[in-house]
């Protein structure tokens, strides 16, 4: 198709769309929680045959992330309400591990979990585990923090780690106070922890607006202040210092630049790392286009806000030119890197995880799961040889774009998922989780073989 016929009316509507689609709290503060993939009259389907799904749990309230304690032993995050609770055995526990208060307005809340348990085979599958008198379990959360109740005076977006004892998250430890204004959006705040053992965090640039008082280098704009740990992906140890080993890197010493792992972000609601090559993954928001599967090295420069999407076809579709010159690259220390896919009709990605389980076959092994807002899809790309990059069908995604839904076919695992916020394979039953946050009826499912 002829990219350039794409009019001024398309990039208004694609605008439309896409304001209401990724921005999520949108879904539960103006809209109905069904009114994206229509009213739930169709349930979740996968399209490979030998797949099964089920659903675990229901109820939940804007669930934004999960992590696992045992195999039938789950931690579950909401986003407006602050808590954190318990799932065993498929069923709520009554009371939360730990409900803490937050700004709900927009992408602010409770945004991200992080768990860290250094004798996994220490969990019984038989009764809650009870008791961690070695503090061998470490929960990490990132969320918006208000004074006193939910909504109050907003204190920051804040990385904590806590110990889980006695069935309860105590002892919180205030890691990072970063940035939330100008907000309310692109807060990011998702978790993982890496092969390293050290711990990696996607944030926003907290300002979708634009404004210019509130920017940074790390946003490739000169001339603006030294980076404030908004725009990037973040890597700390898990107590909170930088990461000073060999292998380290940072992109500086001044402000947070030596906690910056990656830069030049918008807006990412996914990072996971490939269980193969150790090498982290990201999914990025993009404004009315340019949603990016990112592989994200050390010094990665995303581009933001100098291009959105393939650089070579950014003109096309937003009418300016990409000017590699402009960007900020830190001394060379910052690397610019094309996304290794874009989607030019915005899905609004979210969720991204490899499939780091034997129990699907070597057809799935390792494979990588993007999950989206948009229809509820969950897609499936094989890697290249080198997994660098995807092995795409080249006779629709050759290009590395999908210009349309319909070239999206042949790597759409399943649909109508509903706002997937979360992808995790259970490291003990090898099952793909998969997490609907609506904000009156959340709930995750299960997919099996």
């Amino acid at each position: 198709m002829n990219r350039n016929n794409y009019s001024y009316c398309n990039y208004i509507i694609f605008g439309i769309v896409i304001s209401l689609v990724f921005t999520l709290t949108t879904l539960q503060n103006n809209l109905s929680d069904n009114a994206f993939g229509g009213v739930e009259k169709e349930p979740p389907i996968v399209y490979d045959q030998n797949l099964r799904i089920t659903q675990l749990t229901d109820g939940l309230q804007f669930p934004t992330g999960i992590d696992f304690l045992g195999e039938n032993d789950i931690l579950v995050i909401e986003k407006n309400t602050g808590q954190v609770k318990r799932i065993f055995n498929g069923e709520v526990l009554k009371e939360p591990v730990l409900d803490v208060n937050v700004a709900s307005e927009s992408e602010r809340g409770l945004l991200g979990i992080a768990i860290m348990n250094t004798k996994q085979s220490n969990i019984a599958n038989d009764g809650p585990r009870e008791n961690n008198l070695n503090n061998e379990i470490k929960v990490f959360l990132f969320y918006t923090e208000t004074k006193d109740i939910d909504n109050g005076d907003i204190l920051g977006n804040r990385l904590y780690k806590y110990d889980f004892i006695d069935g309860k998250l105590v002892n919180p430890k205030l890691l990072l106070d970063l940035p939330f204004l100008p907000g309310p959006s692109h807060n990011g705040g998702v978790l993982d922890i890496g092969p390293d053992k050290n711990l990696y965090i996607v944030v926003g640039d907290v300002n979708r607006e634009g404004n210019l008082a509130y920017m940074t280098l790390a946003q490739n704009i000169e001339g603006s202040k030294v980076p404030d740990g908004r725009g990037g992906v973040l890597r700390l140890t898990v107590d909170g210092t930088p990461v000073m080993d060999n292998d380290s890197f940072s992109l500086g010493d001044s402000g947070l630049l030596n906690f910056y792992y990656g830069y030049g972000i918008r807006n990412s609601f996914g990072i996971g790392f490939d269980p193969v090559t150790g090498i982290l993954w990201e999914t990025e928001n993009g404004s009315n286009y340019g949603d990016e599967i990112n592989v994200i090295l050390p010094g990665f420069n995303g581009g933001w806000r100098q291009v959105l999407g393939l650089s070579a076809e950014y003109e096309n579709f937003k009418n300016k030119e990409f000017d590699k010159n402009k960007l900020i690259l830190f001394n060379g220390k910052g690397t610019y890197y094309d996304p290794v896919f874009t989607w030019v009709d915005t899905v609004a990605p979210t969720a991204i995880t490899f499939i780091d389980s034997k129990i699907f076959g070597e057809e799935y092994e390792n494979d990588l799961l993007v999950g989206s807002v948009k229809q509820g899809r969950i897609f499936h790309f094989n890697l290249n040889e080198t997994r660098t990059g995807l092995d795409l069908p080249s006779e629709q995604l050759g290009d590395q774009m999908a210009d349309v839904d319909e070239e999206l076919e042949p790597v759409t695992l399943g649909r109508n998922f509903g706002i997937i916020t979360d992808i995790e394979i259970n490291p003990y039953d090898g099952k793909i989780y998969v997490v609907d946050g609506q904000s009156k009826n959340g709930k995750i499912l299960q997919i099996s073989k």
